[in-house]
């Protein structure tokens, strides 16, 4: 963490002004220079680089672009999960209610008998407990990158299954 520490001490203020043009949206200037700070903390460039200024830049981009795929990915999931929700809503009778709970079951089930453990439980925890992904993390023990990956691997494996059953 030291060589991150030197490098925002003395090139800060280069790094906020990057993310700022590049990024546009105020809101996200923050939270991109803190996760900048610490994949530079995970990943320090070595003692070799000539032109430090060129190095950070092209790492903001690439984290940029990292961010924005994750955002992507997310949206996906989201809207994915908007179409389940909306395919699934039915009446408020006790005959869909009970219908709904045992397609639910059926759902929940196929997630626990298909997927790995970890992402069944992380699945099971996002769309059936309604978690967020940092809920997600705590009541894991891990940490919200992999609580999102388990959850985006489980919701891709689960779609793959249910465009399988479509085709058969």
């Amino acid at each position: 963490m030291h060589i991150a520490a030197e490098i925002f001490s003395k090139y800060g203020d280069f790094i906020r002004g990057v993310i700022r043009y590049k990024v546009g949206d105020e809101n996200c200037v923050d939270d991109l220079f803190q996760c900048f700070f610490l994949s530079l903390v995970y990943r320090p460039p070595s003692g070799n680089v000539k032109n430090i200024k060129g190095y950070l830049y092209r790492a903001i981009m690439n984290d940029i672009i990292d961010n924005r795929r994750q955002i992507e990915r997310y949206h996906g999931l989201m809207r994915g999960y908007a179409e389940y929700i909306n395919y699934f809503e039915s009446g408020d009778s006790p005959e869909n209610t009970l219908i709904d709970t045992e397609e639910m079951n059926k759902m929940l089930k196929c997630i626990e008998t298909q997927l790995q453990r970890n992402e069944a439980k992380a699945v099971i925890l996002r769309y059936k407990s309604e978690y967020k992904i940092k809920e997600i993390a705590a009541a894991m023990g891990i940490n919200n990158i992999a609580a999102w990956r388990y959850v985006s691997n489980g919701v891709r494996k689960i779609k793959r299954l249910l465009r399988k059953d479509q085709l058969q």
